[in-house]
C-alpha cells in the first residue's frame, strides 16, 4: 500500500498538475544552483575569455583561464557535468512518465514531450561542447545499470540532439500566453539547432573542413529569420534596455532563464558591481570601435589617448563601466573613478541593474547574494543573425545576405555599414569582431575562441588593468585546454570513464 503523507512512483502521476511540476523540475536546473544561475553564471565564463578577470578564480574560472584546471579544480568543471546530468536525468524520468497520467489533453502532452526534448538537447550540447565524448543516457535513472557507463562517442551525442530538437521543433508552439513566459518554442528549438550546427561547421569540431557543414548551419539560422515575422522575433531598438528586467521576454528574446526574486534569484549584480568578479579587461575595451566605425588603430579614426572613451561603438557604453564616466539620477549626477572597481577599473554593466542613464550606482548594502532577477538570455535574434552570416560567409563567401545581417546589427547602435567588397577573409574578421563586441559580456566569446581554435592565440598572453598595468599572463595549452578534464568526483564512480588526453 502507497504512503498518503508523500509522492511514490506509484502514486505522483496522477494528475496534470504532477506533470507540470515534473516538468518545471526539468528547467528548475537552469537556474540558481544549476546551468545559468549561482555558482555556474555564465557571467564568470567571459573571465575564461580576453574579455574579463576572475580575480578571486570564482567557480575555478581563472584557474580555466590560466590553463591550470585538472580534474580535482572543482568549481565549474564537477559542478556543469552534474547539472547537465541532473536535468538529464529529469528530463529521462519526465519523458518516460508523462503517458501515465490520463487528465492531460494529447495536445498538451504532446507540447510538454517537446519542452522536454530541447531541455534534454541543451543539456547534452553543453557535455559534448566542454567534454567531446560523454555517456548518452536515454532512460530514466538507474544507478544499477548507468553507474558505470562507458563514454559514447560525440557524433552520436550530436545525432542525438538534433533528433531531439528536431522532435520538439514538430511539437513546440511559435508562442506562448503571458502565463507561461520562458517555456521553449518552437523558433528556441529551430535557433539551438542552428548554434549546435554552427559549432560542428566550426575549426575545432570540423577538422575535415566539410563546407556542407557550413551550408547546413547557414539553412537552420536562415529557416529562424524566415519564421521571425510570424514569431514576433526582431531585434529590440535599444541595446542597453534589452538587458533590463524592465523589458524581459521582449521580441529579441528566443529563449532565456527566467528569474524572480525573492523565489528564485540570482547574483549578477554582486558578480558585476559589488564583487567586481567578472571585471572587464583593457584588450576588451580597446576592441571597440570609434563611432565612425574605424578601429582605434586607425590613424584617422580620430581616437585620442588623453579621452579614450570619447566617439565609441555606442555598445562600450552599454556594457562597461568606465573611469570618468558620469552617472545620472535626476539632478544628481557623480562620476566613475577607477577606485570604485580597483581590479581592472571597470566594471559589467550588462546584466545588471547599473545603469547610468537612470540611477547612481547601486551602494554594497543595498543588493545581497540571490536578490538579483534580470533573465538570462541564453539565445537571442542577434546571435542568429551573426550565426548565419558566418556560417554563409564560410559556405558561399559575403554575399549580400550576409552584409544585411551585420549590418542589422550595427544599425540598432547607430555603427556605420561594413565597408562593401570585403574578401571572405575580411568579412570572416568583421563578424569575429561583431560576436565579441554585441555579446560582451554574456559568456558566449569563451566558447567561441575555442570553436574558432584560435584560443591558443588570444590567450597565450599578458593582461592589464586600464592603467595598463600587468594582472598575470595567462597560458593555453592547445594540445589539452580545448576541452575539459572529467572531473576525479565522476571517475571514482564511474571506472569505465576515460579521462581527456593531458589531464
Amino acid at each position: 500500500m502507497d504512503p498518503h503523507d508523500r509522492y511514490t512512483q506509484n502514486n505522483f502521476w496522477q494528475s496534470s498538475q504532477a506533470a507540470n511540476a515534473a516538468l518545471t523540475g526539468c528547467y528548475a536546473v537552469l537556474r540558481y544552483s544549476g546551468v545559468y544561475g549561482g555558482a555556474a553564471t555564465p557571467l564568470w565564463e567571459e573571465t575564461a575569455s580576453p574579455n574579463a578577470y576572475n580575480y578571486s578564480n570564482s567557480d575555478g574560472w581563472n584557474s580555466i583561464a590560466e590553463g591550470l584546471q585538472s580534474s580535482t579544480t572543482g568549481g565549474i568543471i564537477s559542478s556543469r557535468w552534474a547539472n547537465c546530468y541532473e536535468g538529464i536525468g529529469r528530463c529521462n524520468y519526465f519523458l518516460a512518465n508523462v503517458d501515465r497520467v490520463i487528465s492531460i489533453d494529447e495536445a498538451t502532452r504532446t507540447r510538454m514531450k517537446g519542452e522536454a526534448y530541447f531541455l534534454r538537447a541543451l543539456f547534452y550540447f553543453l557535455l559534448e561542447n566542454y567534454w567531446g565524448d560523454v555517456p548518452l543516457i536515454l532512460d530514466p535513472p538507474d544507478p544499477s545499470t548507468q553507474s558505470n557507463l562507458p563514454r559514447t562517442s560525440r557524433q552520436q551525442i550530436i545525432e542525438q540532439i538534433l533528433k531531439d530538437l528536431d522532435s520538439a521543433t514538430l511539437v513546440l508552439p511559435l508562442k506562448y500566453g503571458s502565463s507561461d513566459l520562458g517555456r521553449a518554442t518552437k523558433g528556441a528549438a529551430m535557433a539551438l539547432k542552428a548554434r549546435v550546427l554552427l559549432f560542428e561547421a566550426s575549426p575545432l569540431f570540423n577538422t575535415n573542413n566539410d563546407k556542407n557543414k557550413w551550408k547546413l548551419a547557414a539553412d537552420a539560422a536562415k529557416a529562424v529569420i524566415d519564421i521571425s515575422s510570424s514569431a514576433g522575433y526582431g531585434l529590440y531598438p535599444d541595446y542597453r534596455s534589452l538587458f533590463l528586467p524592465e523589458n524581459e521576454n521582449n521580441k529579441e528574446v528566443i529563449f532565456d532563464v527566467q528569474f524572480i526574486y525573492p523565489q528564485e534569484g540570482n547574483s549578477f549584480d554582486l558578480i558585476c558591481g559589488q564583487y567586481n568578479s567578472n571585471a572587464p579587461l583593457l584588450d576588451l575595451v580597446l576592441s571597440y570601435e570609434m563611432k565612425n566605425g574605424l578601429p582605434i588603430t586607425d590613424p584617422s579614426s580620430g581616437y585620442r589617448p588623453d579621452s579614450p572613451y570619447l566617439n565609441r561603438d555606442p555598445r562600450l557604453y552599454a556594457t562597461i563601466v568606465y573611469p570618468g564616466e558620469v552617472w545620472v539620477s535626476g539632478s544628481n549626477k557623480v562620476t566613475v573613478t577607477s577606485s570604485w572597481f580597483p581590479i581592472t577599473g571597470y566594471a559589467m554593466q550588462k546584466l545588471s541593474v547599473y545603469n547610468s542613464a537612470t540611477k547612481p550606482p547601486v551602494k554594497a548594502s543595498d543588493i545581497k547574494d540571490g536578490q538579483s532577477y534580470i533573465n538570462y538570455i541564453v539565445i537571442r535574434y542577434a546571435d542568429v543573425l551573426l550565426m548565419y552570416a558566418e556560417a554563409q560567409n564560410e559556405f558561399i563567401g559575403p554575399d549580400p545576405s550576409v552584409y544585411d545581417a551585420v549590418n542589422q546589427i550595427r544599425a540598432r547602435v547607430g555603427m556605420p555599414n561594413v565597408a562593401p567588397g570585403l574578401t571572405q577573409d575580411s568579412m570572416r574578421q568583421v563578424i569575429r569582431h561583431e560576436r565579441r563586441i554585441e555579446f560582451a559580456g554574456e559568456g558566449l566569446y569563451y566558447n567561441d575562441i575555442r570553436r574558432w581554435k584560435i584560443a591558443e592565440l588570444v590567450m597565450n598572453s599578458p593582461i592589464y588593468t586600464w592603467k595598463h598595468t600587468l594582472i598575470e599572463t595567462r597560458r593555453f595549452n592547445p594540445n589539452r585546454d580545448y576541452w575539459w578534464p572529467i572531473p576525479q568526483t565522476q571517475l571514482d564512480l564511474n571506472h569505465n570513464l576515460v579521462q581527456n588526453p593531458g589531464y
